[in-house]
C-alpha cells in the first residue's frame, strides 16, 4: 500500500472521535497545556492522555515542554498535506 495513505489513514481515523474533534478545535486558536485542556472537556486526565497519545502519534498534534508544562499545538503542516489531499477529490 501507498505510504500516503496510510499516513492519511492515521489522521482520519485520529479525526474520528468527538472528543479528538474538541481538542482539535481548541487547538486551533493557540496553545494549551493539559490542565487548560481539561478544563474544557468534559472527561479526565487519563481520557486526556489517551487522545492526545493518538493525536501526537498522528502528528495531529505537536507538543514542546515550557518548564514544567507540555504545550500541545496544531500541527499545521499536517493540516495542510491532509487539505491538499482531500482538496484532489473536490475537483
Amino acid at each position: 500500500m501507498d505510504r500516503k495513505f496510510i499516513v492519511h489513514a492515521r489522521v482520519l481515523k485520529a479525526m474520528s472521535d468527538e472528543n479528538r474533534l474538541r481538542i482539535i478545535d481548541l487547538l486551533k486558536e493557540r496553545e494549551y497545556n493539559a490542565s487548560e485542556l481539561l478544563e474544557e472537556m468534559d472527561f479526565g486526565q487519563s481520557t486526556l492522555s489517551h487522545h492526545m497519545k493518538i493525536l501526537l502519534n498522528a502528528d495531529v498534534v505537536n507538543s514542546r515542554k515550557n518548564g514544567k508544562w507540555t504545550l500541545y499545538s496544531l500541527n499545521k503542516e499536517t493540516f495542510a498535506r491532509i487539505s491538499e489531499w482531500i482538496g484532489e477529490y473536490a475537483k
